[in-house]
């Protein structure tokens, strides 16, 4: 009988040390199509660093360029994914991105959401960075809005999917239909709400990626390669008519989170996230109002 309640206990409530976040219990990855990467999106820069071969892209940075890609269209929300899968051993002050941004059409001035993957050096994890940026300025005085996290797989090994559900109340970050990170829209001055483009990249940021720019890009071990496929992106285009409805990460069709599925981000929140600007003490909090509600 003991042993049976012991077995039932651990079943209810895994253990504080299980290394994979309970079940979502909702994907919502399956709800939306894949594309094929030129239906959706075109090269933006760099284009001999990079090459598509049967739907998957590949993208790699080495000493004389990066590469980067957009849609085709903005949109004003929806989900958009992609599997990604990064390049292991020594990748100190390279990143590689997946993200939306409006910074072309308001330069200076422009919002973004991001995912980061900030690359490391042996023996370390990838840290993996969200962070939504409003009405940015361009000039130094940005003001970021980062968690960080550990993931509980180690991204270099295998593709896993990665999305971003952006709509006019929350934006969700998800990896494998588990929720990372939900902000709410608690004001128009700390959400965007412009049309957005999705984009990604590999580019090298040395000054700051790799523990505050500790560790620099070493291109004795060029290239660095990024590959990505599975795309999606799907929800209201800058072009749709008004009544075009967001889409949902939940099986409701208002948005928000399932209570497992909060129940999975409180896990991966507890266990493998690693930086919260809002738990930050060097942060002027009086530029993050969001962080006191």
């Amino acid at each position: 009988m003991a042993l049976f309640l012991s077995l039932l206990l651990i079943l209810l409530f895994p253990s504080a040390n299980a290394d994979w976040p309970p079940s979502p219990g909702y994907w919502p990855s399956y709800k939306f199509r894949p594309m094929s990467f030129h239906k959706g999106f075109k090269n933006l820069w760099g284009p001999s660093h990079q090459s598509v071969n049967h739907n998957a892209l590949t993208i790699w940075l080495d000493k004389t360029s990066g590469s980067g890609f957009k849609s085709v269209r903005p949109f004003r929300s929806g989900y958009f994914s992609a599997s990604i899968k990064v390049q292991p051993g020594y990748t100190a002050g390279v990143i590689t991105a997946f993200y939306l941004s409006n910074n072309e059409a308001h330069p200076g001035f422009h919002d973004e959401v991001d995912i980061e993957f900030l690359g490391t050096t042996f023996g370390k994890p990838y840290t993996l960075q969200t962070n939504v940026y409003v009405r940015g300025s361009g000039d130094g005085k940005i003001i970021g809005r980062e968690m960080k996290f550990h993931l509980w797989f180690d991204p270099t090994q295998d593709f896993h999917h990665y999305a971003i559900l952006w709509t006019p109340k929350e934006i969700i970050f998800l990896v494998d239909d588990v929720p990372i990170r939900r902000y709410p829209r608690k004001s128009p001055a700390t959400f965007p709400l412009r049309p957005m483009w999705v984009y990604g990249s590999i580019w090298d940021a040395s000054s700051w990626a790799t523990e505050d720019g500790k560790y620099k890009a070493d291109y004795k071990y060029q290239p660095f390669v990024a590959k990505y496929t599975n795309f999606k992106a799907s929800g209201c285009s800058a072009y749709a008519p008004a009544w075009c409805h967001p889409v949902s990460a939940s099986p409701f069709r208002s948005g928000g989170l399932t209570r497992q599925q909060r129940r999975a981000m409180r896990w991966v929140q507890r266990y493998h996230m690693v930086y919260n600007y809002c738990r930050d003490p060097k942060r002027n909090h009086a530029l993050t109002p969001e962080c006191r509600s």
